[in-house]
């Protein structure tokens, strides 16, 4: 099946691509306007503009594309970017701002430069010392705007974690790693749900809930991606990795029970009166075949992941630009029902996903 559709998957790529740039430096006015009230560092608020989460997820897509290719002209669009960003100078590190240094972490590694590897330096320092912690040491999800004191959520590992991690093997330093193994075991302990194997969004230490009990689609989409990236990663203890892969297993088994009949996922996955989401089915489907292809899961769940195939090829417009995205979801803390509100809107990280999906096709 994957051959079937490799050619216009190949299509669907290049396309991405020739809309990623553009949408990568697209203002977030929503986002710039909040900051100006509510910046928690109180810094330069420009140096935000194009430094947060939303972008590092594309950097990520884009750095996998040049790996895969190594295509001269996809490490430039990334070099161009860091160079821009260095001359503005990176805002406050917070859960979402680390994002972006994980790709740039790769692009030093790959040129052997100091000047973007220096950085990154930093600023795993930076987390491993300084970084606010929640009870029992987790990584609080603090962002830009907001505090969001004594709270796990199931984004930071992919946004966070998987840079430590990266920073750890690079640098040689295990104890990077080991904060990395703890967080992740940390994380599953709130967010997986024991009985669906599905992740809630949050948790929080100051009344000890999951909030409105979501069992949101892309924020479920970072584990089932950021598990196979991480043992992929590094080397973790055997009983880690095997509990790693446990709980991806059981997440994907739920996955593929919640899996609308188009092929796509729901926003909240349990509801079907919820819209369904492209950068979550694209999350879902890219770590599924991630983890068949690297032996965490039997290959029979690379069927659930070609099902979504042809209707998120469907959500990519001639323009290359990914249609059914949310836009960036803060935590739904009293209802369900607030998930279903987000407004739908193209997004670096719809076009990231969806090229992951494409990439781990070829």
């Amino acid at each position: 099946m994957i051959t079937t559709y490799k050619s216009a998957a190949e299509e669907k790529l290049s396309r991405l691509v020739e809309a990623f740039t553009p949408i990568l430096y697209e203002d977030d006015e929503q986002f710039l306007e909040n900051m100006k009230g509510s910046n928690l560092a109180g810094d330069d608020i420009r140096k935000y503009r194009h430094w947060e989460w939303t972008q590092g997820v594309g950097l990520y897509g884009l750095w996998r594309l040049f790996e895969k290719t190594r295509d001269e002209k996809y490490l430039d669009i990334l070099t161009t970017y860091f160079d821009n960003q260095m001359t503005v100078g990176f805002p406050a590190l917070n859960v979402n701002t680390v994002t972006p240094f994980l790709t740039m972490s790769y692009v030093g590694e790959y040129l052997g430069s100091e000047k973007y590897l220096a950085p990154c330096r930093e600023s795993a320092a930076w987390i491993m010392a300084h970084f606010p912690r929640t009870r029992e040491g987790g990584f609080q999800h603090m962002t830009s705007d907001t505090l969001n004191d004594q709270e796990l959520w199931d984004d930071t590992l992919f946004m966070t974690v998987l840079f430590l991690a990266n920073m750890g093997r690079i640098e040689g330093k295990r104890e990077y790693i080991e904060e990395a193994q703890y967080q992740f075991l940390l994380h599953a302990k709130y967010l997986a749900d024991r009985e669906t194997g599905l992740w809630y969004h949050g948790w929080t230490f100051n009344g000890r809930h999951n909030f409105a009990g979501a069992f949101w689609g892309r924020g479920n989409c970072w584990i089932t991606i950021a598990i196979p990236e991480f043992l992929g990663m590094v080397d973790c203890a055997p009983a880690v990795r095997r509990m790693l892969t446990e709980l991806l297993r059981a997440q994907v088994e739920s996955l593929v029970k919640y899996q609308d009949e188009s092929g796509m996922w729901h926003t909240v996955i349990d509801d079907r009166d919820s819209y369904v989401e492209t950068s979550a089915s694209c999350g879902f489907a890219y770590g599924i075949l991630r983890g068949v292809h690297a032996g965490l899961l039997d290959k029979r769940y690379a069927e659930a992941a070609m099902k979504a195939l042809d209707p998120i090829l469907g959500y990519i417009a001639d323009d290359g630009v990914v249609n059914q995205v949310s836009y960036g979801t803060p935590m739904g803390r009293e209802s369900k029902d607030f998930y279903k509100k987000i407004p739908i809107q193209p997004m670096p990280y719809g076009q990231a996903l969806a090229m992951l999906l494409l990439i781990e096709l070829q």
